[in-house]
């Protein structure tokens, strides 16, 4: 399915409200005058205060991204696109829900 390339100028949440920042890894290429990200770029969340009871901390520390672009390449790899999914994960590599894009730029479509 069609959809916005996702890059460093987009803003990306966990569930609880933490912000995801994206570390790119595409030194060719900008869209909108910022790199894309791949699927093989690390996305860690940083300000998550979710919780397990009793009070354990159990903030989301990453997102792990499936379902990229399958016909455009950067670099040889898939950029994230809008409906890709970023499953968030806790220290203990536990799943904590989907990351959601808050906001991504629009000029730029892969499929």
């Amino acid at each position: 399915m069609p959809g916005p390339i996702y890059n460093m100028g987009g803003t990306v949440i966990c569930p609880h409200g933490g912000q995801v920042t994206p570390v790119p890894t595409a030194t060719r290429v900008l869209l909108m005058g910022m790199p894309p990200i791949l699927a093989t770029d690390q996305c860690m969340v940083a300000g998550c205060a979710f919780t397990l009871p009793p009070p354990k901390p159990s903030p989301c520390l990453r997102v792990q991204w499936t379902a990229p672009a399958t016909r455009v390449l950067i670099e040889g790899r898939p950029p994230l696109i809008q409906s890709s999914v970023g499953l968030c994960l806790s220290p203990e590599q536990a799943p904590q829900g989907p990351a959601s894009m808050v906001a991504i730029q629009t000029r730029v479509v892969a499929t």
